[in-house]
């Protein structure tokens, strides 16, 4: 098997919220973009709670997510896994991002929400103990995973909780 990497962050300096994933999927990988499967439920909620149409080109689906301060990495830069799937992923071969020189370079972050169960887990296991100071006071919202393999909830009640948990106020 081969590793697979995973993207630079979509980001800008003044990010208050790092919304994690955990690898990109083969379809995304294909197309290097972030959750670039049709059938992935995060830019239609990404565009329902900011107003825009999830059918934008790319970019401009980026665009806009950054200038409402929201930045989107992976936990892993790389791993093996064969398919798509999360629980494929050979856990001795995942290598995490560097998420303290992230939170340098992001000193507003005020919540992190994990794409899933997965990458909440892979991030308190392999990241936490290597985050600085800063990283204490920021709130960690695990939410329902945006996969076509996260079947058990509507998309209606994956928005409420991802609406929810995207709310600063």
């Amino acid at each position: 098997m081969t590793h697979i990497y995973s993207f630079a962050p979509l980001t800008t300096p003044s990010a208050e919220i790092l919304i994690l994933g955990t690898m990109p999927g083969e379809v995304s990988l294909a197309k290097s973009e972030y959750y670039a499967h049709p059938r992935n439920a995060f830019w239609p909620i990404m565009g329902h709670i900011g107003g825009f149409d999830p059918a934008l080109p790319y970019a401009e689906r980026v665009e806009k997510l950054l200038v409402q301060r929201i930045a989107v990495w992976d936990v892993l830069q790389g791993c093996v896994r064969p398919g798509s799937l999360d629980a494929d992923i050979e856990r001795e071969t995942a290598v995490p991002n560097d998420f303290a020189s992230f939170w340098v370079a992001h000193p507003h972050l005020r919540r992190v929400c994990f794409n899933g169960a997965t990458a909440e887990q892979l991030f308190r296991k392999q990241v936490w103990g290597m985050l600085p100071d800063t990283a204490v006071g920021v709130d960690y919202v695990r939410l329902p995973s945006t996969s076509p393999a996260n079947a058990r909830l509507s998309f209606a009640q994956k928005l409420a909780v991802w609406q929810a948990a995207l709310s600063l106020a």
